[in-house]
């Protein structure tokens, strides 16, 4: 008998989950405490270990259309523009890591994925407040009183996740000491930079990251500075144009044109939490967010929630019928996933000085053996018979 997989969460790692579980012809039910599908955020990084998967699920010609493939990351002087060090992308990426590596808005990849469940399997308005797991599968409680029955449940509720509580008892965030102001600006209000490019910019006290989204209408954003302890875990906390103009006096003229040229700014306090010891119970497990919140530095938090969500498909396909068969894929899932994500999650940490960050992210042979990762195929072995990412 197919299980009955339940998973609390539609943001991006749930979302492909329920894509990846729906694909292998599984039976699965997406329960979002929002009253409607809707990513917040701005642009992220896709790279060739989050393409080549979403490029399985059939997510290719869309994503050539709607993300912009870089050709370059340029670091360049703060104070005058000046090119430091230029890293090639592009087509040497592609065929370096056999995928390409791609900057999209979040919005885009949440309407691809959305695209790819039933609507009838993806039930909003439904805040998981609790669960209990019982002899006979998972019983969920949500908070407008009503209640879900499922053989698994898989938490994919993001970082203030219920099920990682319950699973992992209660932690406390650990801040990372900076937090960066982030958000989308129209590519003709930034003449000086080219669309087709990522641009890294360090100066004293702070770090500028750009890069193109929308098909390359629009930069997103993210500028990196010390701050105290933020007052919440939340990457949409208000932020200020003013608070831009501050940080970017005196550099760069192309970079300062961010403060007019920029639409709503946020906040984003960077914390991560301390990698767990264990994501998985008999019949409940974790993915993303809820199971390893990391830092931006690589640009692999969407990422890992991709991998993440194909190799519990992969597991749970494969799995015996029966509860101790369900056990035992989600043991294997957390024992394939656990180690890879706590190199990528403590990996994040570094890169907290503008300077030193900014080198190390040109090098990609520091992030090889993470762009190159194939979930899948790490855990059947078939890497070379799997689908070719095109």
């Amino acid at each position: 008998m197919t299980p009955r997989i339940a998973i609390a969460g539609a943001g991006l790692g749930g979302l492909t989950a329920a894509a990846a579980l729906h694909h292998r012809g599984l039976d699965v039910q997406v329960h979002e405490r929002g009253e409607e599908l809707r990513e917040q955020g701005v642009g992220m990084h896709l790279g060739p270990n989050g393409t080549r998967l979403l490029q399985r699920l059939g997510l290719g010609p869309e994503l050539e259309r709607s993300a912009v493939r870089p050709e370059a990351l340029e670091i360049r002087a703060f104070h005058n523009g000046a090119l430091v060090a230029r890293q090639e992308m592009g087509e040497a990426w592609q065929q370096r890591f056999r995928a390409p590596y791609y900057t999209v808005h979040r919005g885009d990849l949440h309407r691809m994925l959305a695209s790819r469940v039933p609507a009838e399997r993806v039930h909003t308005g439904r805040e998981l407040v609790r669960y209990e797991e019982t002899g006979h599968g998972v019983v969920l409680h949500f908070a407008d009183g009503t209640d879900a029955h499922a053989d698994v449940l898989i938490g994919a509720d993001g970082m203030h996740s219920a099920v990682r509580r319950t699973v992992a008892g209660e932690d406390t965030p650990v801040y990372s000491g900076n937090s960066a102001l982030r958000g989308l600006a129209d590519a003709a209000g930034l003449p000086a930079l080219d669309p087709a490019l990522m641009y890294m910019y360090a100066g004293p006290g702070a770090r500028v990251l750009l890069y193109p989204v929308a098909g390359g209408r629009q930069f997103t954003f993210v500028v990196v500075t010390p701050a105290a302890e933020g007052a919440a875990e939340s990457w949409t906390s208000a932020g200020d144009r003013t608070d831009l103009a501050a940080v970017l006096t005196g550099w760069d003229p192309a970079v300062r044109a961010l403060a007019d040229a920029a639409g709503e700014v946020r906040r984003w306090a960077l914390y991560d939490r301390e990698p767990l010891e264990r994501w998985s119970t008999a019949r409940t497990t974790l993915l993303g967010d809820a199971a390893h919140p990391m830092l931006p530095h690589h640009g692999q938090g969407a990422n890992q929630a991709v991998e993440d969500a194909v190799a519990l498909a992969v597991c749970l396909k494969e799995a015996v019928p029966g509860p101790d068969g369900i056990a035992a894929a989600l043991h294997r899932y957390e024992r394939a996933r656990r180690p890879h994500t706590t190199r990528v999650q403590l990996g994040s940490r570094t890169g907290q000085q503008p300077g030193d960050a900014a080198r190390r992210r040109l090098d990609a042979e520091n992030v090889d053996w993470v762009l190159d990762h194939d979930a899948e195929a790490a855990l059947t072995g078939t890497r070379d018979r799997l689908p070719r990412a095109v």
